[in-house]
């Protein structure tokens, strides 16, 4: 690999700045600048809340006088708009920066190379595409909500060696390790909700709070997404036991709403909000679902389900990436479940059964690490 030019060197630590605020901007992008001086930086921020100030203002505000005939690196095109606050185009040209270098354009229709021309037309040197494509990962929830409405959708599923999510029994605490397991807290806590369906409430009556880490003061605990078709979770159980506590929506039909009215009369006395949407192959229809969180402002959700709910997402080709937590051991179980289901028995057949090698999810941007004994093998399955 060839070594990073001068520009992506400044460029790398402007994105790394802005990786500080995801989770804490959204639904604004991350962004991350750096100001440069005879080759050293001498500012540098990130925009670390949502209606605080953005990065460029910090940086240009910590470089001073030293900001005048210096350049600017940022990681998405400055803005040229009125928001929460003033447009950094104005700073920008206030502090008397004579270069500015971004990683890509802003597609918010506000700005769409709007804030770039600005500065050109007022003398300022510009440049745009350094590192366009990790900046285009980075902010990939900002851009698939601009783009479509719908927020980021990260499946994850821990599984054995021999592709394994549970032993013939369903048990599968715990199938990955404790560093895993800290790891999937720390995504957890930069979502706007976790989401199950129905079967993993009723068999592992889990929690879905961030706990292995402290939540993220901006955001507090994840919103708790549970797709139930036919309202069969129990209101004493977990997590809408804890609704009041931490909010709680069950994504339904009416046909279940009409069908189950005490049961509904139950959950929503829980705390639990109650969403009527069409139905889907499994239950509900995910898609229709996945709308609805975006039309509430989420911009990334972590689908933590079973085999049934992996089934319909990647299906429907719903899911944008995974996170593959694989443990090192052999189950050995032909009855043990895999991560994608076929359905429950005489119901509809889900997931892509029939799929063949040639038409088969491609993952790219393909990456695997190490987590404490385990290997978390992550990858994009289409355009964010």
């Amino acid at each position: 690999m060839d070594a990073p030019s001068r520009d992506e060197r400044y460029m790398i630590r402007a994105l790394d700045l802005a990786a500080e605020g995801i989770g804490r901007v959204e639904p604004n992008p991350a962004v991350g600048a750096v100001v440069v001086r005879d080759d050293q930086i001498v500012g540098e921020g990130f925009h670390g809340r949502f209606g605080g100030p953005h990065a460029e203002t910090i940086a240009l505000a910590q470089a001073g006088p030293l900001a005048r005939g210096a350049e600017l690196f940022v990681s998405l095109e400055p803005c040229c708009h009125h928001g929460k606050t003033p447009p950094c185009t104005g700073a920008i040209l206030a502090s008397g920066v004579r270069r500015v270098v971004a990683a890509m354009t802003d597609p918010f229709p506000e700005v769409a190379g709007r804030g770039l021309r600005m500065l050109k037309e007022a003398g300022v040197e510009t440049m745009v595409g350094v590192l366009e494509e990790r900046a285009r990962r980075l902010n990939a929830a900002y851009l698939k909500r601009l783009r479509t409405g719908r927020p980021l959708v990260i499946a994850k599923w821990a599984m054995t060696l021999d592709g394994r999510v549970a032993d013939a029994s369903g048990d599968s605490r715990w199938i990955s390790s404790e560093a895993s397991r800290r790891l999937v807290h720390q995504i957890r806590r930069l979502c706007d909700a976790v989401v199950v369906g129905a079967g993993t409430v009723q068999k592992d009556e889990p929690l879905l709070t961030v706990r292995h880490v402290e939540p993220l003061p901006e955001r507090g605990q994840p919103l708790r997404v549970v797709l139930d078709g036919r309202l069969v979770i129990d209101p004493s159980r977990e997590p809408v036991r804890s609704a009041r506590e931490v909010r709680v929506i069950v994504y339904t039909t009416a046909e279940a709403l009409a069908e189950r009215r005490e049961k509904a009369d139950a959950l929503r006395a829980a705390g639990c909000e109650l969403v009527a949407v069409p139905k889907g192959p499994g239950g509900v229809s995910l898609a229709a679902a996945i709308e609805d969180m975006g039309r509430r402002g989420m911009s990334r959700i972590l689908v933590e389900g079973g085999p049934r709910l992996f089934g319909s997402l990647f299906s429907e080709r719903l899911a944008d990436r995974v996170m593959i937590f694989i443990s090192p051991r052999i189950l050995g179980s032909a009855a043990a479940p895999g991560p994608v289901g076929q359905g429950r028995p005489g119901g509809p057949v889900l997931g892509p059964d029939g799929r063949t090698l040639v038409d088969a999810l491609q993952l790219e941007d393909l990456t695997v690490q190490s987590v404490g004994p385990d290997v978390l093998i992550e990858g994009r399955l289409g355009e964010f």
